[in-house]
């Protein structure tokens, strides 16, 4: 087994990458990304197009080219070019290009098949573009595209077109798994043959992910012998992708033990900036740069981090500029909790805690997951729940909400043990649920305080499905407010009225001025 001390990254997300269905970046698109791969993220070289393609590819090149120039780095941008000449090799010069990456047939098949044509035709057409690419001073890498089928199904083919082409002024020789149909044992058995035959050959080994293999070939491939890799961010590419650079650069740094160019903390920055160029979400549980791959959910994990950091491994979240996140859900202990509530600078006792983690629970049954944004809003819903009796409940209730139709609510409430019922409609649903309310508390001849207030908020970063606050402030001899918390906004207002109606009652009635009794109809903010 031989492993190099310093392996080429090169990056094609700009070329191969694109070829993922649906996915067009824009030529200034195509520069940002080529800027962050080589700037920010420092891989060795970059493949930013096809040749040919369109004139806005060759926009896209030549903005490319020009920026490269400018910083020196020009050797490092390259360009998939045709066993054409001259057409690919004036493309690449007109695009300002100085590098051609020239695809020629791998296997047999490809050339018999797709070209229809002889080893001995296909291997004197190479030898004529590689000259006219030296000639107007390109520098030469070659595909062999289908080179995997190549080896396995036609080997002495494949073989004597690396001999062909050590003889040639060629750089770089790319072996691509160019359908994904590889397996970790066949990488070592290829490459360890090639790297053996070839020992002074720069061999670059090019993945794809068809059968979710990817990392673990291009892994074996360096461990023996590879001397370049090509990765895509985000793993883009067609079918199901190529070798995502998050990924490989992390298995490389951790089971290789060689340097890499690569700057680990910026990748999660750039993987973020290339998922929104391309307008394709990537997976939350994608490894590395996934939005929850560094996120604990079970409180028993976060309680073992806490123990001599149990469930850490290498992969630790700081080396890709990330930090490790303890979801709140119905699986979440006090451990979980505790680690949030810590990071916010809060400290509750025991009692309260158990409350926080029993509402952290219950809301979590209700949506998928409960945020750190969320708790400060659950931890002062709980703390003023536990502050006042709860002699009066919202037993059930039914509303219902049609266009052209007013909003109706059927209310059932539990006073003292005792429950009544009743039924109204409003402008809104809580305006409905309000008047419903009144109709109860006229019957035993009490009032209600005035609404002079109604606010609603959710987490920074909320969506949808997001926790809702409501703060309503109520006016008898003095102004109060009360907190209701719910996924739904009308219940989130109706449970900081429940909690008004049991303040209320805790006041007692000589607190109750009767110059209010029709005022909160006046005062209601329909929701």
């Amino acid at each position: 087994m031989k492993v190099n001390k310093k392996i080429e990254i090169m990056d094609t997300t700009l070329r191969d990458g694109e070829q993922t269905s649906g996915v067009s970046f824009l030529p200034a698109e195509k520069l940002q990304i080529a800027k962050l791969l080589l700037e920010e993220l420092h891989v060795d070289r970059i493949e930013v197009a096809s040749a040919r393609v369109s004139d806005g590819e060759l926009e896209g090149v030549k903005k490319i080219t020009s920026w490269a120039a400018d910083k020196g780095c020009l050797g490092k941008v390259e360009v998939l070019g045709f066993v054409d000449t001259p057409v690919s090799v004036d493309w690449i010069m007109a695009a300002g290009g100085k590098v051609i990456n020239l695809l020629t047939k791998g296997s047999l098949n490809h050339l018999q098949f797709q070209l229809k044509k002889s080893p001995t035709v296909h291997f004197e057409e190479i030898r004529q573009a590689v000259d006219y690419a030296t000639q107007h001073g390109l520098e030469v890498n070659v595909y062999l595209e289908d080179w995997s089928n190549g080896m396995r199904n036609s080997k002495s083919y494949t073989l004597g077109l690396i001999d062909f082409l050590h003889k040639l002024p060629v750089k770089r020789i790319m072996l691509p798994d160019t359908l994904g149909l590889l397996e970790p044992k066949e990488v070592r058995t290829f490459m360890g043959h090639l790297t053996r035959k070839y020992p002074e050959v720069h061999f670059d080994f090019h993945a794809h992910n068809d059968y979710d293999l990817a990392v673990a070939n291009t892994l074996d491939a360096v461990k023996f012998g590879a001397r370049g890799i090509h990765t895509t961010v985000n793993g883009l590419g067609e079918r199901a992708g190529n070798v995502p650079l998050e990924s490989i650069v992390a298995a490389l740094n951790d089971f290789c033990k060689q340097p890499l160019s690569i700057d680990e903390k910026k990748i999660f920055r750039v993987s973020k900036l290339v998922e929104q160029f391309a307008g394709l979400r990537i997976s939350v549980n994608k490894p590395v740069v996934g939005e929850n791959v560094f996120t604990q959910t079970a409180g028993i994990h976060a309680d073992g981090d806490q123990k001599k950091n149990l469930y850490f491994s290498d992969l630790m979240p700081e080396r890709f500029g990330r930090t490790r996140k303890y979801a709140l859900g119905k699986t979440s202990g006090k451990a979980n909790i505790l680690k949030n509530i810590s990071e916010l600078g809060i400290s509750l006792n025991a009692v309260e805690l158990k409350k926080v983690t029993q509402k952290v629970i219950e809301l979590g049954d209700q949506k998928e997951k409960v945020t750190q944004e969320d708790l400060p809003y659950i931890i002062s819903d709980v703390l003023q729940q536990e502050s006042i009796r709860h002699d009066i409940k919202i037993e059930g209730y039914h509303m219902t909400h049609s266009k052209d139709l007013k909003p109706t609510v059927q209310l059932k409430l539990n006073i003292y043990g005792k429950s009544y019922e009743s039924y109204a409609s409003g402008i809104g649903q809580y305006d409905s649920f309000m008047k419903a309310l009144k109709k109860i508390y006229k019957t035993l001849g009490k009032e209600l305080p005035r609404l002079t207030d109604f606010h609603v908020t959710i987490p920074p970063g909320g969506k949808t499905d997001a926790l809702v606050e409501t703060v309503i402030t109520w006016q008898t001899h003095k102004i109060f407010k009360t907190k209701g918390l719910d996924g739904d906004q009308t219940v989130a207002a109706m449970k900081a009225t429940e909690k008004m109606l049991n303040i209320i009652e805790q006041l007692g009635p000589d607190n109750h001025k009767n110059d209010i009794k029709d005022g909160i109809e006046n005062s209601l903010i329909a929701r």
